[in-house]
Formats: structure tokens, sequence, C-alpha cells
């Protein structure tokens, strides 16, 4: 009679929460928990109050007489709104002021736009050591104040017969932008991929027009940039009109803003619709430019 033995398989001991014969349950994945940044949201919040409050008094002193804010004191609620100061100022030279400083910020712009983007280009496709001495001398405008050359500034433009006239306000504040452009050109230009450059080269692309098909389209945001601070300084100068013009048919709003004092008192409701409506123009650039904005101020922060 022949015995027949059965052998049993060992099997691996059971872990913890583990059974013989059932699959392992999927490992839970731990909940990231955010929290949210008290500091910065405190940080928020105070430059909303220091932002909004003063806008908020601006416009609704705006809003008010000038007997009733004299009356009242200007943190008073108004107690009634009037669009007179308003009126008052479309009615005087304003509608002038503005077109004169709407002619000195394009004209501004577009010299600095023109001149900025070839030079940038050529500092950072160029390898002449001309080309990197003459950017080191631009650099130096950067620490020149336009007090310190008033003078001479003064000389030149009275020599030259443009006293008086817009272009001796336009020329100077082109003139001390452009340094700063060409830093935030060269910034942004220098984020363009070496291979694109060959590639257009290799294209049969000249200088000319690879700057054109190629540096224009990606230089956008370096662009709108240097226009909107190039604006933003040619519409708030004061210094050039105060010392270059002197003529009516030429002040800008900033001296403008003036005529609205007078020898004995000032009307402080009529200055802040004139102020407003000065606003508004920098506050659309702003609107619709700001993402362009941003990415021309982070351009290069990369390398």
């Amino acid at each position: 009679m022949t015995t027949v033995s059965t052998a049993t398989t060992p099997t691996a001991p059971a872990g913890p929460g583990r059974t013989t014969g059932t699959p392992d349950p999927p490992p839970r994945r731990g909940r990231l928990r955010r929290g949210f940044n008290w500091l910065g949201g405190l940080g928020a919040g105070v430059w909303f109050v220091l932002v909004a409050v003063p806008l908020y008094f601006l416009f609704v002193t705006s809003l008010r007489s000038s007997s009733e804010y004299l009356s009242d004191g200007p943190l008073a609620v108004p107690s009634g709104l009037t669009f007179e100061n308003y009126v008052d100022v479309l009615t005087s030279n304003f509608p002038l002021y503005f077109l004169n400083n709407v002619i000195v910020a394009t004209a501004c712009v577009a010299i600095v736009l023109v001149l900025a983007l070839p030079a940038a280009y050529a500092i950072v496709r160029s390898r002449n050591r001309s080309v990197a001495r003459a950017f080191s001398v631009m650099l130096l405008g950067l620490a020149v104040p336009a007090q310190a050359v008033i003078v001479p500034l003064y000389l030149m433009v009275t020599q030259l017969r443009l006293y008086d006239t817009l272009l001796a306000i336009i020329l100077p504040t082109a003139a001390f932008a452009l340094p700063l452009a060409v830093v935030v050109l060269t910034s942004s230009l220098r984020d363009i991929p070496n291979e694109l450059f060959e590639a257009a080269v290799l294209d049969g692309a000249g200088p000319a027009r690879t700057l054109v098909s190629l540096v224009l389209p990606l230089a956008r945001p370096g662009l709108a940039t240097i226009g909107i601070f190039t604006a933003l300084q040619a519409w708030n100068g004061f210094l050039f009109p105060l010392v270059l013009t002197q003529d009516v048919s030429v002040r800008v709003l900033t001296l403008g803003l003036w005529d609205y004092q007078g020898q004995y008192g000032t009307n402080v409701p009529l200055i802040t619709a004139a102020v407003l409506l000065s606003l508004l123009p920098l506050l659309v650039v702003y609107l619709l430019g700001r993402r362009q904005l941003l990415a021309g101020l982070t351009a290069g922060a990369g390398r």
C-alpha cells in the first residue's frame, strides 16, 4: 500500500492591515492644506486703503461746490453733488492744455520707440566694442538728473530757436527717457533664443528684415513697458514746460492747473475736477497695457 503525502506551499505572513489572498488597498493621498497668507492679505488691505481713500475724497470733492467745501470742511459728508466744476473746467483752456499734453506724450513715445528698438538690437547682436562703449555712455544718462543740465539745455533750446514751442518739451523729455528704454529693451531681447536668429540668417534675412519680422513681434511686452513709462513721464512733466515754455498756446496740463488758483484763494473742488480729468488718459492706458507692462518688467528675470 502506497502512502501519498501532499506538500503545502508556505504563504507569506500577513502584514498589518493585510488579509491573506486579498489585494492591498490603494494608499490614501494626503490632502494639501493651503493656509491663508495673513501677512500678504494685511499688506494688500493697507495698500487698498492708502490708494482708495484719497481717490474717494478726490472724486467727492470734485462734485462739491466751493462754498460747501469751505463751510463744512474737506472731510465732511457732502449734502449735495454738482457737476458745475467739470463744466467750468471744460469751458476754460483745459481742452487746449489737454491737446498739448497728448501731442507731447505721443511724440515722445514715438521717438523713444523708434530709436530704442534698433539700439537695443545692435547692443544684443553686435560684437563690436564701439557698440558696447556707446551703451556704457548711454547708461550715464540714468545717473544725470534733468535739474543738473537745465541751464545748458535752456541755452541750447534758445540757440536753436525752439523756445516756447512744443519741440522744446518733446526733445528733452524723449532724450531723458531713452536710456531707460534701451536698458529695458536690451533685457527683453536677450530672452530671444539664438536659434531664431540663426534660422532667420539661414532663410536669407538681413539685419533689417530680422529686426522687423523677428525682433519686433517678440519685443512687444518690452515696447509696451517703455511706451507706458515714457507716456507717464511726458504726461506728468513739469520742469521742462516750466523753464522752456511761456506762451499759453503751448502750455500743458501740469502748468495749466495753476490757472484755477486765484491770487487770494484756491478753488479746491475746481482743481480736483481738473486733476481727475487729467488722470483719465493715464488710467485708460494702464488698464489697456497692464499685462504687457508686467510681462516687460519681468523680462530677463530668469537669466
